[in-house]
């Protein structure tokens, strides 16, 4: 009897979805083990890596839209997010104290997380460049 493979576009989904959790792996290392880093670089980073993971989580969902559409698309995200932070509910406040909560929805605008969000994109969408150089791009 023949092993079944897997098809090429849930291997590239499971491939998107490594790199979120080793994106996810890498972010509670600089947030728990970070301490070489200053407060502020920590949370620059985690929120670069936080949009990197963002831009992963696109890429898994819509694996075969372009690149820089997948790109633009995780930068609205991350956007979106940071600027749902200006609006406020007492539900909505409520959630965000919550470990889950505080992780995916943030607690506070902060107008350097849209740029960290911006780099982290770029970062991500210029690793993935590279590692297709010759592969026919997305």
């Amino acid at each position: 009897m023949k092993a079944t493979s897997l098809s090429p576009r849930l291997r590239v989904r499971l491939a998107y979805f490594a790199l979120v959790v080793g994106t996810i792996g890498l972010g509670l290392f600089v947030h728990l083990r970070g301490t070489a880093l200053s407060p502020a670089a920590r949370d620059v980073l985690g929120d670069a890596l936080w949009a990197v993971m963002i831009m992963w989580c696109v890429s898994a969902v819509a694996p075969d839209a372009r690149r820089m559409t997948r790109g633009a698309t995780a930068l609205a995200v991350c956007w979106a997010v940071e600027l749902s932070q200006l609006y406020h509910t007492s539900r909505l406040d409520a959630l965000r104290t919550t470990t889950i909560g505080h992780l995916v929805l943030g607690s506070g605008f902060d107008s350097r997380d849209l740029v960290a969000y911006a780099a982290g994109i770029f970062l991500a969408v210029a690793l993935e460049a590279l590692a297709r150089r010759g592969v026919p791009s997305r």
